[in-house]
């Protein structure tokens, strides 16, 4: 047998052929696989052990996997890097217990951060309905802490946010007119957008990039081998999508596909080297932030939410994409929202053909409240759902902000995974990093185990979805598996048991017996470990190598 490296030697190789052998490899060209060739950064051939041999003598380089697990690199289809970077480098309130405990922190980074009075300072994650106060800072308290720093914190669903006094005067004298202004609290809605544009528009080049290099340097050690930022200007800036695309180019990272959130912009997004014109080109805002659009008022609230954009906008947006052959997208939540969506897009399908609209994927970013009737309509348009199934882990179940926010019948109907597969609409999984981490096995988790039963998906249909379904998301059908001639992008973890779960019980049957002829995945049942990336390659490159 020919002598094998250990992974290892991944780390520094520039050869051209590389087998990797003795582990399992998760592909549908032959569940029983062990090897796996990739040659010019493309996958040449997947087999079993016996036939590796010959494979071997005209490798460059050949690795043993040492009983690891090789699976296709996951895609996750909706982040912001920069913001994730800073929460990654700096404020992180996500896990925060305590309103209390929040201010401290806040005091601490402020202190630690070495910035002047009147410096820019921004934070993420905070939210009051896991804390036992159930409300957030008052100005007073805000600026106590932040010492004349001008600082912003996020909400974590990124629609509200914190702003000391000295960045509402950065963001102008028009801001206590925006709506969404409160004098004593969080800013939603334009008084939002006003003080994110001035926390945001005072970050340095180098600001941008640390924060960028650290959400893609984060990413690849998660197994993640391509990311789609979800850049617009109310969300970041023209300078942060090129800046970012810039980077990723450059290689030792993730692949990053850009979209450009703003009405009517084809040609900004193609300037801009943009795959689309949408992800956060905003109907309506999120449920935490009481933001999103619905049908029925809130039941903590007495209003509906907001409505950014209507059909008819919708429809002038989509009509303009379709025509130009470019890709559109929209955020949607509420059932509102989404109603507004559908309407929008069926209005120009009816006057440019309904598979010229079928054909460009577009797509709709969350889609948590869905009717049935939606849910049929996304399945007819063609529409791609591009979904978060930790925005279930974290808020869902029978008492999470869901209930708080919808009450328990309504909380009840939030994020039907399982509805939206049987009706036939394409799932794409991603985080909407920072306002849940970057965490693919957890998410593939969250959905095989949702927590309203009857939307569970099975592993390997969520695992599709983290992988070939942000590809085929970019209207891409060659990658996200490992066949030959699929892109060499791929990911190594920690040898692990594998389990196949039983086409009639989607959660408990979990069977290691391989006469089942399908491909094994490691065992997420709640509570245990998730698997440890040993190595995440891209295009053939070694991108990552714990």
């Amino acid at each position: 047998m020919t002598a094998a490296a250990p992974l290892s030697a991944l780390d520094a190789s520039a050869a051209r052929t590389v087998l990797l052998r003795g582990g399992d490899v998760y592909s549908p060209a032959d569940p029983f696989a062990t090897a796996l060739l990739m040659q010019d950064g493309v996958v040449a051939w997947v087999g079993e052990e016996g036939a590796a041999e010959s494979y071997a003598r005209d490798a460059e380089l050949v690795v043993d996997l040492a009983g690891s697990l090789v699976t296709p690199a996951f895609v996750d289809a909706h982040v912001h890097a920069t913001s994730t970077g800073l929460a990654l480098t700096g404020l992180d309130l996500t896990a925060c217990p305590s309103l209390g405990e929040a201010l401290e922190r806040i005091r601490a980074f402020v202190r630690a951060s070495g910035v002047a009075p009147g410096g820019v300072l921004l934070g993420h994650g905070w939210d009051e309905t896991r804390w036992p106060e159930r409300r957030a800072p008052g100005l007073a308290e805000l600026d106590e802490v932040a010492g004349g720093t001008a600082l912003y914190l996020s909400r974590t669903d990124v629609h509200s946010a914190l702003a000391s006094s000295a960045l509402r005067a950065l963001a102008g004298p028009e801001l206590p007119a925006a709506a969404g202004y409160l004098p004593d609290g969080p800013l939603s809605r334009a008084a939002h957008h006003a003080v994110r544009g001035a926390a945001l528009g005072h970050l340095t080049q180098q600001q941008r990039e640390a924060a960028q290099r650290a959400t893609l340097a984060h990413a690849v050690t998660l197994g993640i081998g391509a990311l789609h930022e979800c850049a617009g200007p109310q969300i970041s800036s023209e300078a942060d999508l090129t800046g970012l695309l810039a980077l990723a180019a450059a290689g030792g990272g993730p692949e990053v596909f850009g979209y450009w959130g703003e009405l009517g912009a084809v040609d900004t997004a193609r300037r801009l080297g943009a795959v689309g014109a949408g992800g956060d080109l905003f109907i309506d805002g999120a449920l935490g932030s009481h933001t999103a659009c619905l049908h029925a008022p809130y039941t903590d609230a007495e209003h509906t939410g907001a409505s950014y954009i209507g059909a008819e906008q919708i429809a002038e947006h989509v009509r303009a994409c379709t025509e130009a052959g470019l890709q559109a997208g929209f955020h949607a939540i509420g059932d509102g929202a989404l109603g507004a969506l559908v309407e929008g897009v069926r209005a120009v399908a009816a006057e440019l053909g309904l598979e010229r609209v079928r054909a460009l994927r577009h797509r709709v970013e969350h889609a948590e409240l869905l009717t049935p009737e939606q849910i049929a309509a996304l399945a007819e348009l063609g529409l791609t759902a591009s979904v978060q199934p930790a925005f279930d882990a974290f808020w869902g179940g029978g008492s999470g902000m869901y209930v708080d926010r919808l009450g328990a019948e309504r909380a009840r109907t939030m994020n039907p995974y399982a509805a939206l597969l049987r009706a036939g609409v394409p799932l794409a999984f991603g985080s909407d990093a920072p306002v849940t981490p970057l965490d693919p096995w957890g998410t593939v988790r969250a959905a095989a185990f949702h927590r309203t039963p009857e939307h569970r998906i099975s592993a390997r249909a969520a695992f599709t979805a983290h992988t070939r379904g942000g590809w085929r998301a970019l209207g891409r059908d060659d990658a996200g598996t490992l066949v030959p001639g699929a892109p060499a992008s791929l990911a190594v973890w920690a040898p692990t048991e594998l389990v196949v779960q039983a086409p009639d019980e989607i959660i408990r049957n979990w069977s290691t017996d391989p006469r089942s002829g399908v491909p094994g995945l490691p065992d997420l049942t709640p509570g245990g470990a998730l698997p440890q990336c040993l190595a995440t390659v891209v295009n053939g490159t070694t991108v990552y190598l714990r």
